[in-house]
């Protein structure tokens, strides 16, 4: 609740466009603290540590002065660092490097010793430019260069074909294909001095950068009470930009049990259709806690069940939901039994997997939990199957009494409405329409009146012979033929087994445009449609 009244507080204010725009240059600074107080913190840790301390005044000032009690509160949670910060811009360059083994990362100015020891090593560039030109003079050997790699030092190096002009006081240091590499005494002072004075400004440098730390170590407990301020902050007004661009709406906690959404949606489906997202309701009360949901194969049973839950997570930690409106009582735990997986490894099949989650929500949820519960006992025979399913339902709604979906294409439970007050039914509708099936997606009352089974494996790419023969065995079996099922002699032949005339018209016709057809074009499709029928 306390996470909505801010919320609320950042729409009204209108601040949460700037505060996330601020919050963007902040990196992660619990993290970074973290190593802080580790002592592994690295340069560039450090340097967004100082952006995110220095950006401070402008997430606090307008939280302060925003008239609203909820963010000033804010406002003082993420209190103000400006001695460290001030520290942190001074002590480091501007962009570090990665490691501090290799030094450049405490800035000019900050340490006088270091910046000595630094003025030593760079003039140094001059002074072996210098001597460079002075022994091009004195030798005449105008291919002369002096340089340095880590692996020798410094040298002169010498082309081949004029290292028999070297002076005698050139002593060879190194013997390359097209050049030789020699060393004299003024050089190896030189080689000395330079890079004693390099190692020693590394030494300073890291000696400083260890100073940094402990100084850091020093305010650790109010930066990381900054920093959760900070993180908690972040979420919220994220939460508060989503509400706005998602179009979604505040939800009420209240104490009475209840679940009560209106025009609910599924906050990820949505994203990823093409088509609008069909909105659905739901009514759970105290009176009302066993719903059975009924209808055919992707009409939206499990979006509908999956929806509410995710609306009610939302709801509980704080988020504005996608729906028009929403009431919600207390819920303890949300309880999921879903979809069909399997545990081979551990000698579990799926119907085992179903059968143990069952368990779990049996013996686990309370009255004040939302349970979803789809298709159980699909995995073993109809009667095994459809008893279970029933058994479960009836346990759920007189004895646990949570707040249950219970999607089901066993129709025979749709009676339990009749037999247990809190449950009712409700449907997903759909329409076939000269053997094309429509999906509504619209949660209706009462229950369907078919599942549409075949309908989906034909739209599923099944072939229209198995559809043809599935069709005919359906309405033996629904014709109440104890019979129906073949004997291994008959090999499941029901006789000829030809495509349905109304399926091969409706084929015939699919791509016909009849503003468009020539006369000749129709008198063709006269004789097809006519050869159809005599077939």
């Amino acid at each position: 609740r306390a996470r909505l009244r801010v919320i609320a507080a950042l729409h009204r204010t209108q601040l949460v466009e700037p505060l996330r725009d601020t919050l963007a240059l902040v990196g992660d600074l619990e993290r970074i603290l973290s190593r802080v107080a580790l002592r592994s913190a690295r340069p560039r840790d450090l340097a967004q540590l100082g952006s995110g301390l220095a950006a401070l005044p402008d997430l606090t000032t307008p939280l302060a002065s925003s008239g609203a009690a909820e963010l000033a509160t804010f406002a003082d949670e993420l209190g103000a660092h400006p001695e460290t910060a001030d520290l942190l811009t001074r002590a480091l360059v501007e962009t570090p490097p990665m490691l501090i083994r290799d030094g450049g990362v405490i800035a000019s100015g900050f340490d006088t010793e270091l910046d000595e020891l630094r003025a030593l090593s760079t003039g140094a560039d001059d002074e072996l430019q210098a001597f460079e030109e002075r022994e091009r003079e004195r030798t005449g050997i105008r291919t002369l260069k002096v340089g340095y790699n880590r692996v020798h030092g410094y040298y002169i190096e010498i082309s081949k074909g004029q290292a028999d002009a070297a002076p005698v006081e050139y002593t060879r240091r190194q013997t390359l294909k097209g050049a030789e590499r020699y060393i004299t005494p003024e050089l190896k002072a030189f080689e000395d001095r330079v890079l004693g004075a390099r190692e020693r400004a590394l030494t300073r440098e890291k000696r400083l950068y260890e100073s940094l730390l402990d100084t850091l170590n020093e305010t650790l407990a109010a930066m990381t009470a900054s920093a959760a301020a900070i993180a908690r902050l972040d979420v919220l007004t994220t939460l508060a930009e989503r509400a706005t661009t998602l179009g979604y709406a505040a939800p009420e906690l209240v104490d009475t049990p209840c679940v009560e959404i209106d025009a609910g949606r599924h906050p990820v489906v949505e994203q990823f259709i093409t088509e609008p997202f069909t909105p659905n309701d739901v009514r759970l009360s105290d009176e009302r806690r066993l719903l059975v949901i009924t209808g055919p194969n992707m009409g939206g049973k499990s979006t509908y069940m999956r929806q509410t839950a995710l609306i009610a997570l939302l709801a509980h930690i704080g988020s504005y939901v996608p729906a028009t409106a929403c009431r919600l009582g207390p819920i303890d735990q949300i309880f999921t039994r879903i979809g069909a997986s399997d545990d081979l490894a551990g000698g579990r099949s799926t119907f085992m997997v179903e059968m143990t989650e069952t368990a779990t929500i049996l013996n686990q949820a309370t009255p004040n939990s939302l349970v979803l519960m789809d298709e159980i006992g699909r995995g073993t025979s109809t009667f095994d199957g459809l008893s279970l399913a029933w058994a479960v339902a009836h346990h759920i709604g007189t004895t646990i009494r949570s707040f249950t979906l219970f999607a089901t294409h066993y129709f025979e439970l749709t009676g339990l409405a009749d037999e247990l007050a809190p449950a009712a039914n409700v449907h997903l509708d759909a329409v076939s329409m000269r053997g094309k099936l429509t999906f509504s997606h619209t949660v209706l009352d009462g229950p369907a009146n078919q599942s549409y089974g075949l309908d989906v494996a034909a739209l599923a790419g099944v072939p229209r012979t198995v559809i043809g023969r599935a069709r005919r065995y359906l309405t033996a079996l629904e014709a109440g033929q104890a019979d129906a099922v073949p004997s291994p002699q008959q090999a499941l032949d029901f006789g000829p087994v030809e495509e349905p005339i109304p399926d091969l018209l409706r084929e015939a016709l699919d791509d016909v445009d009849a503003d468009e057809l020539t006369p000749r074009a129709a008198l063709e499709l006269v004789y097809k449609l006519k050869q159809l029928g005599d077939s």
